[in-house]
């Protein structure tokens, strides 16, 4: 499979999941397709044809997929809770070769955790202040600088081929667990997009 329509992105695309894009579609690695941009997890009922903003949506979405398969997604939830309602989105897509990283505001800041859900290991770490950006290539151990004048694409292409080689040691939990020791839901005032 090597057209946009039929990869998870056009498939999203193609249900109005896909919200805002800064970058949609090839990147520089033949075969892959990626996504700067936010996901809507729920939509809103549209009036005659007329698109309503989402009921939720996620932030700062960092996605590639090759095949019929994501292979890298990094993202900012408000709500550690809501990876529920992502997953279930995203289910067919998933797989256990996958990099998954989700920055949550309501996750205590000295806690990290791995949760496997539909077959995938989600990486689940606490951001407080800063990006999504900032904090995965600081967890890649990829410099900033090094990326300064890389398109969106080969960004992509980096941080997708970099996360292949990540091992986790994030102590195992289960999504029950993180919920449970989840904090109160922080709302951040003009946080980045």
């Amino acid at each position: 499979m090597s057209d946009y329509i039929s990869s998870p992105l056009g498939k999203l695309e193609g249900a109005s999941h896909l919200l805002s894009p800064v970058c949609k579609g090839p990147t520089k690695k033949a075969g892959r397709f990626g996504f700067r941009g936010e996901i809507a997890v729920q939509l809103a009922e549209s009036t005659a044809g007329e698109m309503r903003p989402p009921k939720m949506k996620i932030d700062q979405v960092f996605m590639t997929c090759e095949g019929d398969k994501i292979t890298f997604y990094a993202s900012f939830l408000d709500n550690v809770a809501d990876l529920a309602e992502l997953v279930a989105i995203m289910k067919p897509w998933l797989s256990a070769e996958g990099k998954f990283f989700i920055y949550a505001g309501n996750v205590d800041l000295l806690k990290k955790y791995q949760v496997e859900m539909e077959g995938a290991t989600f990486n689940i770490l606490p951001l407080d202040e800063g990006t999504v950006y900032n904090e995965i290539l600081d967890l890649l151990y990829l410099e900033k600088g090094d990326l300064k004048k890389a398109s969106m694409e080969e960004k992509l292409d980096i941080l997708t081929d970099t996360a292949k080689g990540y091992k986790s040691s994030l102590p195992v939990a289960t999504f029950a667990k993180v919920v449970g020791e989840m904090g109160a839901v922080k709302v951040a005032e003009n946080r980045p997009v």
